[in-house]
Order: structure tokens, then C-alpha cells, then sequence
């Protein structure tokens, strides 16, 4: 039965889908330097591009293999989403400021108390949802510190704080239901 299950997992289509959708989102790029001199990717652009959307695929699938609680795995989504955000716009034109503001580090620290509060939950649902929380939180406060250097990117940076409660509202709702990873 649970060869049959895994089988079933390779064939997916919605994984097959999601891997596509990934490699589209490589090729925009790709396009877009044939069009516009705006877009100016390297080969390391393109490696770690690579690399941070197999980061997220990886992770996805390995929800999706652990997990059959749809909040939990919407969890996971949600912060998987805000954690991609916060590094593909602070690599490419930075949330406070421009990509060279070293204050657009401390973003990568909400990342890190997310992952860190995952771990130390050992990945059950309620301990997620507060580690979701404070990870809220974390980027609200500093999108809102930031808004004395740029107000604009303060804003955007505090409205990211909304993946992260949407996040923690599903792990909520997959502990209500008992689900864990």
C-alpha cells in the first residue's frame, strides 16, 4: 500500500504542474534580457535562482508527502511564500532602500525565527502557529523601523507580515484538527 502511495505521488500532475511553474519562473528572465537591457541576469543569478525555488519545491513535496492536512500544508505554503519573497526582493532591489542597505538583513533573520521556532516545535502544528506568529511579528517591527529611512518599502515590508499570520492561522486550524508533519 505505501509503495502504491509514493507511486502515486511520482505521477502526480499537481507536482508536476509545480516543478513546471518553477521552471517558467526561470525562463521570465531569460526572456526578459532579450527584450530589455533592465534585466541583466549572470549564470550565479540564475544558479541561485535555481536553487532557492528547488529549496521550495523540495520543501513543498516533502509536506505534501508527510502531511495530508490541507491547513497544514497551506501553513507550510504560506510561509514557504513569505521566506522565497523576503529573499528574492531583498536580492534583487531590497526592502528598505535599495539590495546594498545593510538594515535589509534583519529580514533575513524573520526567516530565520520561523525556521528555528519550526524546529524547536519539532514541526507540530501549534508550535508552528506561534512560531508563525512570532516570525509576524519580527517582520512587522522591522518593516516598521524601516520606514524612517523608506517609508514605501517599510510599508511593503510591514504588508509581508500578512504571510505570516496567514500561515500561522493554518497551522492553528491543522492543530484544532490534530495534524502534524
Amino acid at each position: 500500500m505505501a509503495n502504491a502511495e509514493i507511486e502515486g505521488a511520482r505521477r502526480s500532475p499537481w507536482r508536476a504542474a509545480g516543478w513546471g511553474v518553477a521552471g517558467l519562473v526561470l525562463l521570465v528572465p531569460l526572456v526578459a534580457m532579450q527584450f530589455t537591457r533592465e534585466v541583466n541576469w549572470t549564470v550565479g543569478d540564475f544558479l541561485f535562482a535555481a536553487m532557492l525555488l528547488g529549496l521550495v519545491g523540495l520543501t513543498l513535496d516533502l509536506t505534501v508527502r508527510t502531511s495530508r492536512n490541507p491547513s497544514y500544508r497551506g501553513g507550510v505554503g504560506a510561509a514557504l511564500a513569505a521566506s522565497f519573497l523576503i529573499v528574492w526582493a531583498n536580492g534583487a532591489v531590497g526592502m528598505i532602500g535599495n539590495e546594498d542597505n545593510p538594515y535589509n538583513l534583519l529580514f533575513f533573520g524573520v526567516i530565520g525565527v520561523a525556521l528555528l521556532g519550526s524546529v524547536l516545535a519539532r514541526f507540530r502544528a501549534a508550535g508552528m502557529a506561534l512560531a508563525m506568529l512570532v516570525a509576524a511579528a519580527a517582520q512587522a517591527a522591522i518593516g516598521v523601523g524601516g520606514m524612517t529611512t523608506d517609508v514605501r518599502g517599510g510599508i511593503l515590508s510591514t504588508l509581508f507580515a500578512g504571510l505570516w499570520l496567514l500561515s500561522a492561522a493554518l497551522f492553528r486550524n491543522a492543530a484544532r484538527d490534530g495534524a502534524n508533519a
